[in-house]
């Protein structure tokens, strides 16, 4: 069964032509995979999926599209958080996914840059940063299937932001397919360019609305000799900020992670994945994961580590900590961290929010968002956590059963508006690394600045007149 009968006459042939019987995707049930997002909460129907292999199908698939006045929904390794690569409904829209463009096209060592394909998965281009003895920054927790052109369009954060910055930082030029079909070849190494308007910047964390990103060039960096992780238990966030403001100094730019956990994080990773232990002899309120990555050897970062931690503990600012001594602990540590959403996900639904404020707020955010929604919902459940290092938390809400947390997720606006209000106040943003998606499409109309929203349309319209691009995402 398939949905060919959507597409104008001629149109699937026209596109079976250009990638071939391997590149399309009819069938119904072959498609399901493409049509849902990795939460399970946006399902949506398409025409069919097609599966280009080079630049040049890409462009000449949205051409014909394009010519069709074919809405296009863009999609990598379908991670994405907020139902931006989910297609709607109507069964109307082609799915173009780049999964099988996955070469690595280039690595200059010398001048610390790798180029390569948007379908390359992100796990994979840290073993080939790692292959030629140089580091590609970027992780996060889906980094074993999501691909590159889809971190790029989402803008992704991950851990190591504090040390190395997002996706935005860590990319030199792109290569994109633009909504008529022209390709931009901006594949430049450069780290000095000034020549104009940096484009590129356009479509890094555009989320495939202004045109299909199919290859970049990326930042590497000296491998880090030596890493040196922690657990340190600590009363809350206030001591998490103040600790990380101590541990920089202590530590300087080495500091290249800083994960705040509450200890329902870590009793719901305990609780759902396998083979998970807890990390310090009694339970804590709350921790962080500090990470040190340096180029000397192993035995002086974890030193540097365990003083700066050492004085923390004779201050009473930090309870206790582990400090991992080999690689298996180290893992061990990360895999709490790491493990969250999946554990999560396995509890029961929530009400999810990838906010951020200035670090130096964070404390607020957890005690102002935690008593307005204490008083409304007395029993609700918070699990807040992430990237303190950079301000950027994860603030999920859900009910401690499950069938009262499914009720609950349908108080979801509420409880949207509450938590938004609150880090509107601090000078925040709804979206840190996740993108907008479909998820906060209509939000953001209630929080940006109407002019910032009215010259994004413009470029929209600009780039897009047709609006064929991800439509219904972002604006």
């Amino acid at each position: 069964m398939n949905d060919l009968a959507h597409l104008p006459s001629g149109l699937a042939d026209r596109l079976r032509a250009i990638v071939g019987d391997a590149g399309l995707v009819t069938d119904a049930h072959a498609r399901e995979p493409f049509e849902t997002d990795w939460r399970g909460q946006y399902h949506g129907k398409a025409a069919l999926v097609v599966k280009p292999a080079s630049t040049a199908e890409v462009a000449a698939v949205v051409k014909a599209l394009s010519d069709a006045r074919v809405a296009i929904v863009p999609q990598g390794g379908n991670t994405s958080m907020c139902g931006g690569a989910t297609p709607d409904e109507s069964g109307t829209q082609v799915i173009v996914n780049l999964s099988r463009m996955n070469k690595v096209r280039a690595v200059d060592a010398a001048n610390n840059t790798m180029t390569v394909e948007a379908g390359c998965v992100l796990a994979e281009l840290q073993r080939v940063a790692a292959g030629a003895d140089r580091l590609f920054p970027l992780s996060l927790g889906a980094e074993g299937s999501c691909e590159i052109g889809g971190n790029l369009s989402t803008n992704a954060g991950g851990t190591g932001v504090l040390r190395y910055g997002n996706t935005r930082e860590l990319v030199l030029g792109l290569e994109v397919v633009l909504p008529d079909g022209r390709v931009w070849n901006g594949l430049r190494g450069l780290r000095k360019d000034n020549t104009g308007y940096d484009l590129k910047h356009l479509f890094v964390g555009a989320e495939g609305t202004l045109g299909i990103i199919t290859a970049a060039v990326l930042k590497l960096f000296p491998r880090p000799r030596a890493m040196a992780t922690a657990m340190a238990a600590i009363d809350g966030p206030e001591q998490a900020v103040t600790l990380l403001g101590k541990l920089r100094e202590a530590c300087g730019d080495r500091i290249t992670a800083f994960e705040y956990l509450p200890r329902i994080c870590v009793d719901l990773v305990l609780k759902h994945i396998p083979n998970t232990r807890d990390p310090l002899s009694e339970p804590y309120p709350a921790y962080v994961l500090v990470e040190l990555s340096d180029n000397a050897d192993a035995a002086t970062a974890n030193a540097t580590l365990e003083e700066a931690l050492g004085s923390a503990v004779e201050e009473g600012l930090v309870r206790d900590a582990a400090l991992a001594s080999s690689d298996a602990q180290r893992l061990a540590l990360w895999g709490l961290r790491e493990n969250i959403s999946e554990a999560q996900k396995q509890d029961g639904v929530s009400i999810k929010h990838d906010v951020a404020v200035p670090v130096s707020r964070v404390p607020e955010l957890y005690a102002l968002a935690g008593k307005a929604l204490a008083e409304k919902y007395p029993d609700i459940r918070i699990v807040a956590f992430g990237h303190v290092g950079d301000g950027n938390i994860h603030y999920n809400c859900s009910k401690s059963e499950r069938q009262a947390a499914e009720e609950f997720f349908r108080q979801a606006a509420d409880v949207n508006h509450i938590v938004y209000d609150v880090v509107q106040s601090l000078g925040g943003s709804i979206s840190a690394e996740h993108g907008l998606g479909q998820l906060k499409r209509d939000e953001i109309k209630r929080y940006k600045d109407p002019l910032e929203l009215e010259l994004m349309r413009n470029i929209k319209k600009t780039l897009d007149p047709h609006g064929i691009m991800n439509p219904g995402k972002v604006l």
